[in-house]
């Protein structure tokens, strides 16, 4: 019943204009706070890289350049213009000092090697050992020699790699940057200078351009070799290394996703002269949004508050407006269930207070015409039913007045006396203004004494029969509803003449209906004149003038109609063998209640 109520309506609208507006708020607030987050993030680690590049290019560059401090020492070069005047003192002399002086110049160098082209020499010195002057038993560093002397700015970094010194117990990680000195103002390589260095520098500026745990920071030369990373876990075939080195771009950012990460990569490479390395920082997207799912809490929050209010403050006006209005559909449903005795408090001055007020003036006011009403209607009822019976009694009797005499006239004076006795209880039965409603033994009882009135006129001629269903005989019925059907067979369809008379009287019942039926075999009724018959029943009037020949069969109708409404039936039917058939069905409970006849009488 209350699907579609107010107060579900108010609850509905008042929940979609809350949650509509704080959802699309979250929604769009996390979007663009995200959105935000993620530029911002990209902007500042953009920065972070680059100051870390310049960092990474200033030290490179310093250790570049103790390698290009030979190009200072003309003793140097001469020494390795022509290595034979190495028993020169001063020659070699010389080398030391510019070689001791390159390997105390920064902390983290651990080793210098100098490779003389012209001959399989070597001059090596560490900060454990004086400077060695040897033959180069191996071409181990050819290679990377090679890829100095190609390189536009004569340099090469070697990746980490390890060395173990005689006095070490575990070997030690270092990278090696390799130059190619030149015979300027030609091409001629006079000699390989390799510094090897600790890569502690490196790491200590590397850790201050990523957060532990949360990023992931990467330095990658331009071959794909690890020179750091931040996490422990293999990246040798990562795919996103590969496209870090094969796209060929200085600096820029890209969305990555794969199964081991998804968020965003930026990347920026050192110059060519200080080795090309790639600076590659990792942050994931739940880093990125960290911020943005923190600040969409905080509106989830003020979301859910909110909501609570409002359904408390929606809970409140649905039942200080809608609770007054389901007092009155409840008041409502009673006075449709017939009950007009409803009572409620006043809803106060608003105008729904109002209205209840309102609401009850209306129903007294019904009461009163309903009582006034009702006693009008029961009154007429009575006068009613007065009048139906005093027309029944006058035919009656002149009927059974014209049997007696006849009788007389024959002189029979105990078929006399046995019928006026019949008349005496058939007047006493009619006459009684006090019944209303007898039990259907009783009315047959009547009509059967008529019958038997009736047969002393026409003796022989006459034949009736009655077929009773026993358990029916006790069912109440209106006083005087056979007689006269059967009075009108005499009247109309009755003929001595042609053939002996026959009726039958059918009584049957079921769960919720009595069947009477009258059947006779007399001259029956024109289709013509069933139809004005019916019309004159349909006819609500009483005692018009008219279709006085139906008076009898207008009388029980009427009754009919006062005591059961439409739910009684009487019809009219043609037999197909000759005669009529009058059928009544009656409810086995009556239109008004039971006392409602005791109440006319």
């Amino acid at each position: 019943m209350f699907k579609g109520s107010i107060r579900n309506k108010l609850i509905v609208l008042l929940m979609v204009a809350t949650i509509v507006p704080f959802g699309a708020s979250i929604v769009i607030t996390y979007y663009h706070t995200a959105e935000s987050l993620k530029d911002q993030a990209v902007k500042e680690n953009s920065n972070l890289l680059y100051q870390g590049k310049v960092n990474l290019e200033g030290y490179i560059n310093e250790l570049d350049g103790l390698s290009l401090s030979l190009y200072n020492n003309p003793g140097l070069i001469n020494f390795l213009r022509d290595p034979q005047k190495e028993n020169n003192y001063q020659a070699v002399e010389a080398v030391r000092n510019v070689i001791s002086t390159i390997l105390y110049a920064e902390e983290n160098i651990k080793r210098v090697n100098i490779a003389v082209a012209k001959e399989d020499r070597l001059i090596t010195a560490s900060r454990r050992s004086t400077v060695i002057f040897s033959k180069k038993l191996t071409n181990a560093k050819q290679e990377f020699y090679e890829k100095a002397k190609e390189s536009p700015s004569n340099m090469y970094l070697e990746p980490i790699h390890k060395i173990k010194e005689p006095e070490d117990e575990k070997p030690k990680n270092v990278i090696t940057l390799h130059r190619s000195l030149a015979n300027i103002p030609s091409d001629e390589v006079l000699a390989y200078i390799s510094l090897e260095f600790s890569p502690d520098q490196i790491n200590n500026i590397s850790r201050n351009l990523y957060s532990g745990g949360n990023e992931e920071f990467y330095i990658i030369s331009p071959e794909g070799d690890m020179i750091y990373r931040s996490t422990d876990e293999g990246t040798k075939t990562a795919d996103w290394l590969s496209w870090i080195i094969t796209a060929k771009k200085e600096n820029g950012t890209v969305e990555w996703k794969e199964d081991s990460f998804n968020g965003v990569m930026i990347y920026d490479q050192l110059s060519q002269n200080s080795g090309g390395w790639y600076l590659v920082k990792r942050v994931p997207y739940t880093t990125l949004y960290e911020s943005a799912l923190s600040v969409a809490k905080i509106n989830i929050m003020f979301g859910v508050i909110g909501l609570f209010l409002v359904i408390l403050a929606t809970l409140f006006i649905s039942f200080r407006i809608t609770s007054p209005i389901r007092i009155l559909l409840q008041n409502i449903d009673q006075v449709e269930k017939g009950n007009l005795n409803v009572r409620f408090k006043s809803f106060g001055n608003n105008e729904i207070g109002y209205l209840g007020d309102r609401f009850k003036q209306m129903i007294d006011k019904i009461n009163d015409l309903i009582n006034r009403e009702y006693k009008l209607q029961l009154e007429n009822k009575t006068n009613q039913l007065k009048v139906l019976q005093s027309q029944v009694n006058p035919h009656f009797l002149y009927n059974a007045l014209q049997s007696i005499g006849t009788a007389a006239l024959k002189n029979q004076g105990q078929q006399i006396y046995s019928s006026v006795t019949r008349l005496s209880k058939i007047m006493r039965y009619s006459m009684n203004m006090e019944e209303n409603m007898v039990p259907l033994q009783k009315e047959i009882e009547h009509t059967k004494a008529y019958l038997l009135l009736q047969k002393e006129r026409f003796g022989d001629q006459l034949q009736f029969n009655f077929q009773l269903d026993e358990e029916a005989l006790g069912f109440p019925v209106p006083k005087m509803i056979l007689q006269p059907i059967v009075e009108n067979y005499f009247k109309h369809g009755f003929d001595a003449r042609e053939k002996t008379g026959e009726i039958k009287i059918i009584c049957r019942q079921d769960e919720f209906y009595l069947d009477i039926l009258i059947e006779d075999n007399g001259t029956g009724v024109s289709e013509s004149r069933l139809e004005g018959i019916q019309r004159h029943l349909m006819n609500d009037r009483i005692g018009q003038k008219g279709e006085l020949t139906s008076i009898g069969l207008k009388n029980v109708y009427v009754r009919l109609k006062l005591y059961y409404g439409d739910r009684a039936y009487l019809q009219l039917k043609n037999l197909e063998h000759g005669g009529l058939l009058v059928s009544i069905k009656l409810p086995k409970r009556m239109e008004g209640g039971k006392d409602e006849s005791n109440y006319c009488g």
